[in-house]
């Protein structure tokens, strides 16, 4: 590329001490570059003389299809550098479903925002391959175990154990992990732990409950639907069911037993040169999840057990 650069430069300049001036280069490089390009096509560019510099015939042909290449380079590099400044383009995200209903209000205010951006959110469960789909960005509520993607950490949380007022009614309160095993219990498939649930007692040790029970799905609204209807005792995210726990449609079991924490992270394949349309959207997480630090949190969150 330096050498069709340099080539091109003694043209529009008209000689070579000219062309180094503006590459800001010796003459005897611009030279060398020039006569390497010669040796590497085996044909002659420039009729050189001591007072001027011609083209030659295959010179000519030669120098309309470089500097044609070079403008549309330039345009590139002018494109991918506007792209870095401005947000402008098309952007990917993918969400997980459960936490939809806190990045709608960010994904409508970013289209507000950035006018030059079209938006495709997806939502799913599962973690998905960003860069084998296309997706600029992914919003989960785990971090990943091991990924070559950029993580960036939005909020802690923890799980909430709970059941409906109606289930204790018909079963006792479990008074430890170890009694959940004795109850009916809602599970989401993609729990990370699967059948034992994780808890911290009182004093600081890890305690597993091994949990069973009639429902194992990876519906956030099946499970909030069963533990409603009395169905029996869930383990999850607290906004899942935030309105309800408020409510007291639900309520929470065990609250001096502390669960595994986890967070609400945003993935997404680049550290350096990240797209104005990408870092944009990401400011406007971190923006929205430090101003509100508990939108994630279990902590005093509805009723306890009576």
């Amino acid at each position: 590329m330096a050498s069709l650069t340099a080539f091109t430069r003694v043209v529009e300049s008209g000689g070579f001490t000219a062309a180094a001036r503006r590459l800001e280069m010796s003459t005897t490089a611009v030279s060398n570059h020039v006569q390497a390009l010669e040796d590497a096509l085996g044909v002659r560019l420039l009729n050189r003389t001591t007072r001027r510099v011609s083209l030659t015939e295959a010179g000519q042909e030669y120098y309309e299809r470089c500097s044609q290449i070079l403008a549309e380079l330039e345009e590139a590099d002018r494109i991918a550098g506007a792209l870095q400044l401005t947000a402008r383009g098309h952007l990917r995200v993918h969400c997980h479903s459960s936490i939809v209903r806190f990045v709608a209000p960010i994904a409508a205010a970013y289209l507000q925002e950035n006018p030059e951006v079209s938006l495709d959110m997806r939502m799913g469960e599962q973690l998905i391959d960003l860069l084998e789909e296309g997706f600029d960005l992914a919003i989960r509520t785990y971090m990943p175990p091991d990924s070559s993607l950029t993580v960036r950490r939005l909020a802690d949380w923890r799980h909430v154990l709970c059941c409906a007022p109606s289930y204790l009614e018909r079963h006792p309160a479990p008074r430890t992990p170890a009694d959940l095993a004795d109850h009916n219990c809602l599970r989401y498939a993609f729990y990370a732990y699967g059948d034992e649930w994780h808890f911290i007692d009182p004093s600081g040790k890890p305690v597993v409950a091994r949990v069973s029970g009639n429902l194992v799905t990876t519906s956030a609204h099946l499970l909030r639907a069963a533990a409603l209807s009395g169905g029996g005792i869930l383990l999850a995210a607290p906004f899942i069911m935030q309105e309800e726990l408020e409510a007291g449609s639900l309520v929470r079991l065990l609250p001096d037993y502390q669960t595994a924490e986890f967070a609400i992270a945003a993935l997404y394949p680049h550290r350096r040169y990240l797209a104005a349309k990408v870092r944009r959207f990401l400011d406007a997480l971190i923006a929205r999840f430090a101003e509100q630090p508990g939108l994630a949190a279990a902590s005093a969150l509805g009723p306890r057990e009576p």
